[in-house]
């Protein structure tokens, strides 16, 4: 999970402020998409390029002043990144921006939102004509591919780039979900958004001049002017010297952007709009549906103290908002909206090796300080992948003496992988499946119907799932009210998490021989009992 910035000073602007000033209003905003770190590379055409790497929160960049800074240095353009926490990072010269360490108008700085699913091909390609390579980064694959496509087509002719074209090659060669900014050496700004459309790329032309690009609309809150979304397979290039920008289709066919769902549900500031609508709608939407479904299961103890509805930080207080709306019109159920659980460290801790999250969940997590003794709650939250964060909730809220445990989640089962940025690597590693392995033959067929299973297997995954997990109920929100509550209906929205049906061929290949070997396994298993 990542988040991309850029900023380009018009030459017609009579603003004081530089690139990097708009940065620092910017980057900030797009937090919630990593609070690992961030890095930016700077233009400017009298002083070459800048970069700034940190491991601080991408708030802090808003705080750099010039004893940080070059005084003299005003960037006419420049790209940022955001991170989070990441095993392929492995040193601080793996922080994005990365360059290709040329010199003069060769030189390239790349930034990306998203993931190659054929990453490993490309790379193994890149190798074999000798393009070194020095990290295990997506971003610098698609850094490689440029830099081979450059040279062999227009520095070694000493021909202007043409990026049209260049992208055009990147656009079919590459697997995956790609949101870019790219700078080069003449100050050129290049921003691709690939075919997939998965990871989003928004565009916005200030009254004071300036070009402003971000993975999210929110980046631009507070600031005037017009804002264009970057359609699949297609580029915006920024003459460093006229400012000339230049909107260009690089596809073979044209698409529809099907943002990824994890974008709606969890990854986008609540502000962000997608398609008209904000995420803090859809996601209170959401809790008042999710609420129908649960209150049922829910204990009626009219001498007992009302449940309290809490969330997951973070994320979680819309889904809980709309919950508690919802239940506090069921006459028979007694309910107050409270906070029972805070956070310690701003880390996600949805991406990383098994060891490190469990680690990072057990620092991450505590109690608020609410009494919670001999009290039912209900935990609401967007999804439920692992079950080890719940888990590890559950655990922490019965330990000081909660009565019960209920968790409300705000989307269906997630069923599938996720290779396009959100670093879910495999099948074996969500609950869902955990529980598959329990299941009798015919509900283990039934439930390889994934969105379309019987209610009545998937009261069954939920109750096991809530076992699992030490919870009094799991209650997900079904397929079909689900589909009815994303913006502008789910034509626009990739649903592979819940469906199994991945958004490029690359990636359903891989899912398919992932879940293939899944069952072989258990097949063998058993028939070794």
């Amino acid at each position: 999970m990542s988040g991309v910035a850029g900023a380009f000073v018009l030459p017609s602007s009579r603003s004081k402020k530089t690139a990097y000033d708009q940065l620092k209003h910017m980057v900030p905003k797009l937090e919630n998409r990593g609070q690992a770190g961030f890095g930016v590379a700077a233009f400017m055409h009298e002083g070459g390029f800048q970069y700034t790497k940190s491991c601080r929160p991408p708030g802090k960049l808003a705080r750099i002043g010039h004893d940080e800074q070059d005084a003299r240095f005003r960037a006419n353009v420049a790209i940022a990144h955001v991170r989070t926490p990441s095993f392929t990072v492995k040193s601080y010269a793996d922080l994005q921006p990365l360059d290709n360490h040329k010199a003069g108008l060769r030189h390239l700085a790349v930034c990306l939102n998203g993931a190659l699913v054929n990453a490993d091909e490309l790379r193994e390609e890149l190798r074999t004509e000798g393009h070194p390579f020095s990290s295990k980064l997506d971003a610098e694959v698609l850094l490689r591919l440029t830099d081979r496509i450059c040279q062999r087509d227009y520095w070694q002719h000493a021909l202007p780039v043409d990026y049209e074209k260049v992208f055009q090659e990147i656009d079919r060669l590459v697997d995956g979900a790609v949101s870019a900014l790219m700078l080069d050496g003449l100050g050129n700004l290049t921003a691709f958004r690939n075919r997939s459309g998965l990871r989003p790329l928004e565009f916005m032309q200030t009254e004071d001049g300036f070009l402003l690009f971000a993975s999210e609309n929110s980046a631009f809150y507070g600031l005037k002017g017009q804002i264009d979304e970057i359609r699949p397979s297609h580029i915006k290039h920024v003459n460093g010297r006229t400012g000339d920008c230049l909107d260009r289709f690089v596809g073979r066919d044209r698409h529809s952007p099907k943002l990824c769902a994890y974008e709606t549900l969890y990854l986008a500031n609540a502000r962000t709009m997608v398609r008209g609508q904000s995420n803090l709608t859809t996601r209170r939407n959401i809790g008042l549906n999710l609420g129908r479904v649960l209150w049922p299961q829910l204990p009626v103890e009219t001498s007992s103290a009302p449940i309290i509805v809490a969330s997951m930080p973070r994320t979680g207080a819309p889904y809980a908002d709309g919950l508690f709306s919802s239940l506090l019109k069921q006459k028979a159920v007694l309910v107050e909206r409270d906070e029972v659980v805070a956070i310690g460290c701003h880390q996600r801790t949805l991406i990383g090796v098994l060891g490190e999250r469990k680690s990072l969940i057990s620092q991450k997590y505590r109690l608020n300080g609410r009494n919670v003794r001999n009290r039912n709650i209900i935990v609401a939250d967007e999804a439920l992948i692992r079950g080890d964060t719940s888990r590890a909730i559950t655990k922490m809220l019965l330990g000081a003496g909660a009565k019960a445990v209920h968790w409300a989640i705000g989307s269906p089962p997630i069923v599938a992988p996720n290779y396009y940025g959100m670093g879910i690597e495999t099948i074996d590693e969500l609950a869902f499946w955990r529980i598959w392995k329990t299941l009798p033959t015919e509900m283990r067929q039934e439930s390889l119907r994934f969105h379309r299973i019987a209610p009545q297997t998937l009261e069954v995954i939920q109750r096991k799932i809530a076992l699992s997990i030490n919870a009094a109920t799991v209650t997900y929100l079904p397929f079909q009210t689900f589909l009815t509550l994303l913006p502008q209906g789910h034509d626009g929205i990739d649903l592979s998490a819940f469906t199994f049906e991945m958004p490029t061929p690359a990636g359903q290949k891989r899912a398919n021989e992932n879940l293939s070997r899944f069952i072989s396994d258990q097949l063998e298993k058993k028939s070794s009992e």
